[in-house]
């Protein structure tokens, strides 16, 4: 089991996800990697190898955007909102 932690950026999102009534959906992708970050379904896309970056969907217009830190054992959640203008996509 990893241990997950929030950016700032996604403690904001958070506020906007509970009012779009999306918070289910999130609570339900947290668990999921929790677990294993790397499960399937959802599928996953990578975004940042270097930083091992990835991304699920919440929904059309949103994304769960996280880090994984094997050696710890923990996820750092990025964004959970619109974030493709702030992930360096490679």
């Amino acid at each position: 089991m990893y241990k997950i932690k929030f950016s700032k950026l996604a403690l904001k999102d958070k506020k906007l996800i509970e009012k779009s009534k999306l918070i289910k959906i999130v609570n339900n992708l947290l668990h999921k990697i929790e677990e294993n970050p790397f499960c399937y379904p959802p599928s996953y896309e990578k975004l940042n190898l270097k930083y091992k970056m990835y991304s699920r969907r919440i929904s059309r217009q949103h994304r769960l955007v996280y880090m994984v830190n094997e050696e710890k054992k923990e996820i750092y959640i990025i964004r959970m909102w619109t974030c493709y203008e702030l992930v360096d996509k490679k």
